[in-house]
């Protein structure tokens, strides 16, 4: 048997191994994970439902699945879930005061997947309300703080999956990803984040933020575990009207291999004004050592790059103010007290159960969707949409896939921009293009700043390439080696 307290180390593909081999069982795994987020959780918050009975309960049947000879990569395995996914029978609250009491009657897609491969879930993850920000300073209960320095935050919204993952307190995490929330996340905390292809991964029993925007994916320790996670995710689902009926590859098949003939851009927008001196340095070394091994580098542009912040702004908001319309006090979720008749009570309900920033967004959404204001607004964002998409399959003709940074700046401390809306939504200007354009996006440690803070490297891709991404991920963080150890809390 492995050493109980070293189980919260390993990563997936480790785990599974020894979990395979009998040489330590899921109970175990899971007892040493739940132990580690007693004594680590109360400095770093990532969990908002830990769901220990549950997650015991799961591991001695893996245990019992594994002994009749039914493994898979994910059977036993402890994994925490960003808590906009639906879980029978456990509170989703999407981090907001108006779901705080909701308990789903059945799963997401996503969840009930992992449930078939015999994944163990260790609770429910702490994010922006409803997924609105890039902190988890939006949550209605607690900020998250970053395991790398606890003034920090993590990255939004996903930050609770990517705080646990570098905590070590999940061995994998799945997130969510509208603008940004997968990657920013894991490139402030320092492990690997992907945003699939939008229709890759079904979105059945995900609250919805933008709907045709939002997608799952996985926050893991390295690319294979990535691979694994995604193999079990992703597939057609007619319960998703925007599911691809396509064929899914085996996503680990694309790991290791080498660069020779990879072609890949480097966007002269995505470089320049408002990154960071230690990002972009960071950035270049990793672009050098591609150039090193094989890859073939050049110059590509996105010229409509400056438009897409303020595109996003519009279509998201937009289409927020519609989905968010359910939550009124009527049929589920918070129902205000007091009220004198039917509209105070939707005006009441919506007032106290929605924070600052969803109320923000729900005001943009509803005004740029008001008469006299669609045209000027949502159709144009639309339309510069489709001009950002084009510019990518242009470039993408010219080569295999892009390099960029994730974010401009490293993590931000706490505090620092909940003043300023625009400060902080521009965090996001190297991320949201990818969204606009449905693409697949992989973040991957990079380097770590001279205060020791994680600095995470974009690779996009053209559509249902993920096994692109996956190639030159797994083969760039083998020949960057190690960052540094896991900070230890």
């Amino acid at each position: 048997m492995a050493d109980k307290s070293g189980l919260v180390d390993l990563t997936i593909w480790q785990l599974s191994t020894l979990l395979r081999k009998k040489e330590v069982s899921s109970k175990e795994v899971t007892e040493a994970y739940l132990e580690r987020i007693e004594a680590v959780d109360p400095k770093v918050k990532a969990y908002i439902t830990v769901t220990a009975d549950q997650a015991l309960r799961a591991a001695e049947e893996a245990d019992k699945r594994i002994a009749s000879g039914d493994h898979r990569p994910l059977t036993g395995v402890p994994i925490g879930l960003k808590d906009v996914l639906c879980t029978e029978g456990i509170p989703t609250t999407c981090a907001s005061k108006i779901l705080e009491h909701f308990v789903p009657p059945y799963d997401a897609t996503v969840v009930a997947r992992l449930k078939d491969e015999g994944a163990v879930f260790l609770g429910k993850l702490n994010m922006d309300e409803f997924a609105m920000g890039s902190s988890t300073e939006n949550s209605a209960f607690f900020p998250t703080r970053n395991p790398w320095s606890l003034d920090r935050i993590p990255g939004g919204s996903s930050g609770g999956s990517g705080a646990a993952v570098a905590a070590r307190i999940a061995c994998a995490a799945l997130g969510s990803d509208t603008g940004g929330s997968i990657r920013q996340p894991a490139s402030h905390c320092g492990v690997v984040g992907m945003k699939p292809t939008y229709g890759r991964v079904s979105r059945y029993g995900l609250v919805a933020f933008a709907s045709s925007l939002d997608q799952i994916g996985p926050m893991t320790r390295d690319v294979r575990d990535c691979a694994i996670l995604l193999n079990s995710i992703a597939g057609f689902d007619p319960k998703d009207s925007t599911s691809y009926p396509g064929e899914v590859p085996d996503f680990t098949s694309a790991l290791g291999k080498e660069l020779n003939g990879m072609r890949i851009g480097v966007p002269k927008e995505y470089f320049g004004h408002g990154i960071e001196e230690g990002v972009e340095s960071a950035i270049k070394r990793a672009i050098s050592l591609l150039e090193e091994n094989g890859a073939q580098i050049k110059e590509v542009s996105l010229p409509h790059t400056e438009y897409a912040v303020a595109a996003y702004y519009i279509i998201a908001p937009a289409e927020a103010s519609s989905n968010l319309m359910r939550y009124d006090g009527v049929k589920y979720g918070l129902r205000a007290t007091g009220y004198k008749n039917l509209l105070d009570m939707y005006k009441e309900t919506r007032s106290q159960g929605f924070g600052p920033e969803v109320k923000r967004r729900i005001m943009l959404g509803t005004y740029s969707l008001s008469s006299g204001y669609y045209d000027a607004y949502y159709k144009k964002a639309s339309q510069v949409r489709t001009i950002i998409r084009d510019d990518f399959l242009k470039a993408f003709s010219e080569c295999d896939c892009l390099i960029t940074p994730v974010a401009p700046t490293p993590p931000f401390k706490i505090g620092e921009k909940v003043d300023d809306p625009l400060q902080m939504y521009l965090s996001d200007i190297f991320t949201i293009p990818v969204n606009l354009a449905g693409l697949p996006g992989i973040s991957i440690p990079c380097a770590l700043t001279e205060d020791g803070l994680p600095v995470g490297v974009q690779f996009i891709a053209p559509p249902f390439r993920e096994d692109t991404l996956i190639h030159v991920g797994s083969t760039y963080e083998g020949l960057r080696g190690p960052v540094a150890p896991w900070p230890e809390l």
